[in-house]
């Protein structure tokens, strides 16, 4: 025990002694090298920041509307919970819908595997409020959980 207090007593006053090594002393010539490199570096560097290309990024979706809050649905980037809103749609044919996407059209729903008769005359009753919009890598992600949870 005294052993490791006795190391630890003298790795901490090692810590503050003087090093061996003497100092290497910079020359007038080289302080104004080590400038020079330092300000091209930064011309550098400002220079490509002033004249970097705008960045080209999507601020406004144009087919918000139709993820849920009109009475259209875009069934290829509308989350599976905006079939709520169509009575016996929500979850089994909702689910149905958002996983076998991308449709081309909305006659394209009615090709969907394993659909029954009666989910087939249920799409066929909210026919009208369907569209398919190209999809978007933003919303189709979420088209089956959008992370909301009860």
């Amino acid at each position: 025990m005294k052993l490791a207090i006795f190391a630890v007593l003298v790795a901490a006053v090692s810590a503050f002694a003087p090093s061996a090594a003497p100092a290497r002393a910079t020359t007038k010539v080289e302080a104004v090298e080590g400038r020079r490199e330092f300000l091209s570096a930064f011309g550098v560097a400002a220079g490509i920041a002033a004249f970097a290309p705008a960045a080209n990024a999507i601020r406004d979706y144009e087919n918000i509307q139709y993820l849920g809050g009109s009475t259209v649905v875009d069934v290829n980037n509308a989350n599976v919970r905006v079939y709520l809103k169509m009575p016996g749609l929500y979850p089994s044919v909702a689910g149905k819908i958002a996983s076998n996407g991308p449709y081309k059209s909305v006659g394209d729903l009615y090709n969907i595997p394993g659909l029954t008769g009666a989910e087939k005359d249920l799409i066929k009753k909210y026919e009208s409020r369907f569209t398919a919009k190209e999809p978007a890598a933003d919303y189709v992600i979420d088209r089956i959980n959008n992370g909301l949870y009860r």
